[in-house]
């Protein structure tokens, strides 16, 4: 049996040479046994459905689309791979992100375009997801992963048939883990120096992708305070590790990379995000401090006092800092006209794999309701079921550790309680908060501006990080900032 596998494991070593190819843009050998240019372009249409789905879809006016994709077609025709069918779309999601897909995908929420302050910072983010696809890092490690299952699963059938220990084989997983992890992590440094050259290739300034990078650091750090939590939040610079490194890199790029007469582009990149949505889009609900308000599902609730909302397009879930969590979500469309009593949908559905406890009837506001507690890893479960027509019904979880759920109860239930209707007087008043371009005037601080803002706490933090402005740092008369307004 061993010999029948040996001269399988002795091929992956071979098959590793025989894929190795010079990538042109790094001029680095690279192994993509596992991914042709053909499949990446596959993979690439067959996600790119579900990217604009799961975040909220497109966004933007023909203007701001047209203007986004002009820029990123203008950073693409200098990579070395031109020729890809490029499609540069405009996420509807508030938060800070930028992702590629392979074969030419390249997506940019209009959170991070809120975040950006010039036309240079948003290429340098473009050029830097070009990078990503010029340089065929998923296929890298796409084909490194396969690679690494086929050597594991060989391992494992040679060490079982000579005896070796089990636990030797999870080493060797755990080890083949950290090894595509660390090689993750200089993929992202090398999509940076691309980056970079694209951007001076274009005569962007280099140096726009340092201040944005000190930007996004900023930004995850205020998300990390008002979660409660240190570090950071839950912006790009969360799937993108190693601030610091990359920081110092860009810096070193922009130094040793200069463009005579390099472009920032601040008024004309500001005059296209001006009026854009800011936070949630009513469409998706929207957060006002610890209220959540839906227009069109016409429904609201409230969290408890020391919780932290995240609006995701198919659920809403707030955290505090002792580990209990509340999530919101609502049934199928189609399931929902199917289920019967609320308790049994409860019971064997919605709490399926828990023993539910204390299984009971509740009226919510004029809303049929079911309840049940359940206990799991140590943690106590509330699950809550309201059923606002034969259409449509919703879910309530609210999970916390035993102290928690003692000294928390009356809160959690003033939360089970403030879910309601919303009249259509006061659906129809919700509006979005939006970014506005304002110039400044003698005698305005950021104070001033701040203080206008319609927004829940950290107003002064929001307001810096929003235009890059270091804690006590004064404004200069005529320059324009972005505020937040109603």
């Amino acid at each position: 049996m061993i010999r029948r596998h040996l001269h399988l494991l002795y091929l992956i070593p071979l098959l590793a040479l025989s894929a190795c190819s010079t990538n042109p843009a790094t001029g680095k050998q690279s192994f993509t046994a596992f991914m042709s240019p053909e499949k990446e372009r596959q993979v690439g249409a067959a996600e790119h459905p579900k990217i604009i789905k799961g975040y909220g879809g497109d966004y933007g006016e023909q203007k701001l689309r047209s203007y986004v994709r002009h820029i990123g077609k203008s950073l693409a025709a200098v990579s070395e791979v031109p020729d890809l069918p490029y499609r540069f779309t405009i996420l509807n999601d508030e938060k800070v992100n930028a992702f590629a897909l392979p074969g030419g995908y390249v997506y940019i929420t209009r959170g991070l375009l809120a975040l950006a302050d010039s036309e240079a910072e948003m290429a340098g983010v473009l050029a830097h997801e070009i990078g990503h696809i010029a340089a065929r890092h998923t296929a890298q490690r796409y084909s490194t992963e396969m690679a690494t299952n086929i050597g594991l699963t060989l391992l494992g059938v040679l060490g079982s048939a000579a005896g070796v220990p089990s636990g030797v084989g999870q080493a060797v997983s755990l080890g083949a883990q950290a090894a595509v992890r660390s090689y993750s992590r200089e993929q992202e440094l090398e999509a940076d120096m691309l980056g970079v050259r694209y951007m001076t290739r274009t005569g962007y300034d280099p140096g726009a992708m340092t201040s944005f990078f000190q930007k996004l650091d900023a930004h995850s750090r205020l998300e990390a305070r008002q979660a409660g939590e240190e570090g950071v939040g839950h912006n790009i610079m969360a799937t993108h590790p190693r601030t610091a490194d990359r920081i110092q890199q860009a810096a070193v790029l922009a130094k040793t990379t200069p463009v005579a007469n390099p472009r920032k582009g601040q008024l004309a990149y500001l005059d296209q995000i001006d009026g854009m949505t800011f936070g949630d889009d009513p469409s998706q609900g929207v957060r006002r401090g610890r209220v959540f308000l839906h227009p069109e599902l016409r429904i609201r609730f409230e969290v408890p006092s020391g919780f932290t909302m995240q609006n995701f397009p198919d659920q809403v879930v707030a955290r505090d800092s002792h580990k209990s969590e509340i999530i919101f979500d609502l049934v199928d469309g189609k399931s929902a006209p199917q289920i019967g009593a609320l308790r049994g949908y409860l019971s064997r559905v919605y709490g399926r794999g828990l023993a539910i406890e204390n299984l009971e009837r509740l009226d919510i506001n004029g809303m049929e309701a079911a309840t049940g507690q359940a206990r799991l890893n140590g943690r106590d479960i509330r699950l809550l079921v309201i059923r606002q027509d034969r259409d449509r019904i919703y879910r309530l979880a609210i999970v916390s550790l035993p102290s928690e759920t003692h000294r928390r109860n009356e809160d959690f239930r003033r939360t089970t309680f403030s879910f309601r209707r919303l009249s259509a007087a006061e659906a129809d008043a919700i509006r979005p908060l939006r970014l506005s371009v304002a110039t400044v005037k003698p005698g305005d601080t950021p104070a001033k501006f701040a203080a206008r803002m319609p927004i829940e706490g950290f107003r002064q933090e929001w307001f810096d990080v929003l235009n890059g402005l270091r804690p006590g740092q004064r404004l200069e008369p005529g320059t324009p900032v972005k505020i937040v307004i109603e």
